[in-house]
């Protein structure tokens, strides 16, 4: 199992059963007031199809990653061309006074095996 970022990989690789999105979530937007310390350009990925990682010494409020969660399954896979979800990739934080606009970003693919997971 291997992941490749930013760079079209093979259909898929020997053992391999599934192909899913590598994700970044970034803050693209902050029009209000952050109180949770999250800044513009701040990120988290989701590689692998579960593993989430921070950069060293940063932080992610967990109650803006909750508004992202429900979308990042269907985000890991292709969708039709005309599919909502391929269009709309901006998610709110839960918090009015901050007003904090995340996107979502397909950064790459990973080859899994879907014995793999549960």
């Amino acid at each position: 199992m291997t992941t490749v970022n930013n760079e079209p990989g093979p259909a898929s690789e020997p053992g391999t059963d599934m192909e899913l999105y590598d994700l970044r979530i970034h803050v693209d937007r902050i029009e209000g007031r952050s109180v949770c310390g999250m800044m513009v350009d701040d990120y988290i990925d989701i590689v692998r199809s579960n593993e989430m990682r921070l950069p060293e010494g940063k932080h992610f409020c967990m109650y803006a990653f909750a508004a992202v969660l429900p979308m990042l399954s269907a985000k890991q896979r292709d969708l039709p061309a005309d599919d909502w979800m391929n269009k709309d990739s901006l998610v709110a934080c839960p918090d009015p006074e901050e007003r904090l606009i995340m996107r979502i970003e397909r950064t790459g693919k990973c080859q899994l095996r879907s014995e793999d997971l549960t």
